[in-house]
């Protein structure tokens, strides 16, 4: 089950993401997401725990929680939206004008 976890310090490390999760699992995989021209933290990130169990385990004793002076957000990650499907204010193609 993989995880969206929010509201990290900045500092926050892979290392202290698998730290952190593994009390509740096992970590299959953890991500801290990066600007990619400063490479600092974006303050989230990714876990991926090996059973939905585990993952709701870490999701009910995280979420909220208090590490490194933020209250984490830990929830289910949502699969990402495709470039411009968010945009309310494009028309659909069939009504463009040449």
């Amino acid at each position: 089950m993989k995880l969206y976890v929010g509201n990290i310090s900045f500092e926050t490390t892979r290392n202290d993401l698998q730290d952190l999760f593994s009390a509740h699992g096992r970590v299959m995989d953890a991500l801290v997401v990066t600007d990619k021209m400063s490479s600092r933290s974006r303050g989230f990130g990714f876990v991926t725990m090996s059973t939905p169990d585990e993952g709701t385990s870490a999701i009910n004793a995280l979420d909220g929680q208090q590490v490194g002076g933020r209250n984490l957000t830990v929830n289910e990650a949502r699969p990402r939206e495709e470039a411009g499907s968010g945009n309310s204010h494009s028309r659909p193609a069939t009504h463009r004008r040449f």
